[in-house]
Parts: structure tokens; C-alpha cells; sequence
């Protein structure tokens, strides 16, 4: 009998692109909330969402990640990864919450791993700036005044590029935040005659748990997103840029929420 949570699945289970979850999340943030054109950003909502504002953000996170019973973190290229996660704010029957039409990552299980929980990921390399526990030239401070620079790329060509200045300490996350976050798990049909029936189309909700969180530095912050030949996020270039956040947090993710069934509208 074949084993294993996620293809490929072989006799021992072992090689499996992703374990089974739980799966345990610890990242450093750089994030930029800004505006977008509302309808620009509704055009991107799916059956079930509606838009609540043109309150759009962008986090840049280093992630370190863990299994129930593994210690990846200990062999560091099966554990640590950058991403890049765009969110809307939208309202899901009257209640807030983000939807993320654009997601980046540079690790094929990390990728898998977010298929499964109905991310829209795809390749791409991230840059952020690092802080570290000394005074140095090379590292920006942790407080008042440090600078912070995250840049994303795709198919060879710069897509983002953002800079946090931080003020002052707050107790509010960037709005957006994946709290409550909803997401569409999608997957076609290659049998012929039904390639516009997905085998799988549902709305999610995100469920963690063990939410850990650092103290949340805010203030000023630049963003430009660049035209790409083959993406569309400058549909979704930002009209205003609102705030800039540092902060670093942990989760656990081991459920889903299904929402609906959206097979209806296909």
C-alpha cells in the first residue's frame, strides 16, 4: 500500500513532497499596507466575496518551519523558505476578512504545503533586510528609526520593491492580516470535454492555532510594483502607501474551515 500525506506517495511514505500536519510556522515580517483601485481589487474577488475596501497589504516573511515529529530546522534548506503574500480586505457574508490573490515562494514544499490550504502560490525570490541582536553598520535597529528594505522578483524581473522606516511600537497588525484569512482551493480537469469542471473549487477559511507574536513596530513605508510581460499585480499597484510594519510571530496550522462549495458557478 502506497503511504504518504501528498504526492509523491511510495511504499514507506517517506517521500512525500509535504508531511502530514500539523505544521508549525515561525517568521520575520516586512509588510506595507497601501491603497489599490477598488474595482481593480474586486475584479480579483471570487463567488462569495465581496469587497470591503481598496485597504490592500504586502508581507515579505522569512519563515523557519517544523513538523509534528521532524526537526527540519535542523537541516535548514528543508525547513527555511521566503515568501511574498499579497491580501485584499473583503467581507465574507458581512464578516471581515483577506483574500490573497497572489502569492510567492522559493521552496517546492513550502508550495505544496500552501496548495493544499488553497494559496495561489508560485515561484518567486524574496529579499528582505535582516536584523540582528548587535550594533553594526550592516544591521538596521530594531526600534525607532531602523530601515528595512524586501524585494520581490518573478521569471527573471523585479516585481516589488519596499522600504520601512519604523516609528514607534503599536498594537495593531497590518490590515489586512491572515487572521480569518479565505482562499479558494482549486484544482482542473484534464479529461477532455471538461476542462471547465475543476475537480476541486471551494472557498476555505484559514484556521491556526498557538498564534505567537512579537512587539509590532510601525511607521513609514514606500512601495512600487513594476510592470511584468507575464503577471498582472500592477493591476494592484498601490494609489496610496498607508504604513510600514516589522514584526516577527508563530502559528500552527492543522484545519481548514470549508466555506462553500462554489462547483455551482462553474
Amino acid at each position: 500500500m502506497l503511504k504518504g500525506y501528498t504526492l509523491p506517495r511510495t511504499p514507506r511514505g517517506k517521500s512525500s513532497l509535504a508531511p502530514p500536519p500539523p505544521w508549525h510556522y515561525v517568521g520575520d515580517a516586512t509588510a506595507v499596507e497601501f491603497e489599490a483601485d477598488p474595482a481593480a481589487a474586486a475584479a480579483y474577488l471570487p463567488e462569495g466575496l465581496e469587497l470591503a475596501s481598496g485597504r490592500c497589504a504586502a508581507y515579505f516573511i522569512e519563515w523557519q518551519y517544523a513538523s509534528e515529529t521532524g526537526e527540519e530546522y535542523l537541516d535548514p534548506v528543508r525547513s527555511q523558505y521566503r515568501e511574498t503574500i499579497i491580501l485584499l480586505s473583503a467581507a465574507f457574508e458581512g464578516s471581515p476578512v483577506a483574500y490573497c490573490p497572489y502569492i510567492w515562494v522559493d521552496q517546492d514544499v513550502s508550495l505544496m504545503r500552501g496548495l493544499v490550504q488553497g494559496w495561489p502560490k508560485q515561484f518567486g525570490s524574496t529579499w528582505i533586510t535582516r536584523a540582528y541582536p548587535l550594533a553594526s553598520k550592516a544591521a538596521p535597529v530594531l526600534g525607532p528609526g531602523g530601515k528595512f528594505g524586501a524585494t520581490l522578483s518573478a521569471r527573471d524581473r523585479r516585481l516589488i520593491e519596499a522600504q520601512v522606516t519604523l516609528r514607534e511600537l503599536t498594537d495593531a497588525l497590518p490590515s489586512p492580516s491572515f487572521a480569518k484569512a479565505v482562499n479558494v482551493r482549486y484544482f482542473p480537469t484534464l479529461v477532455a470535454g471538461r476542462h471547465d469542471r475543476p475537480a476541486v473549487h471551494e472557498l476555505v477559511q484559514l484556521k491556526s492555532r498557538d498564534v505567537g507574536m512579537s512587539p509590532i513596530w510601525k511607521g513609514e513605508a514606500t512601495m512600487a510594483v513594476f510592470d511584468h510581460p507575464h503577471l498582472e499585480l500592477s493591476d494592484l499597484r498601490p494609489t496610496a502607501v498607508l504604513a510600514g510594519y516589522r514584526f516577527s510571530f508563530a502559528l500552527t496550522v492543522d484545519d481548514l474551515i470549508p466555506l462553500r462549495d462554489l462547483h455551482a458557478g462553474d
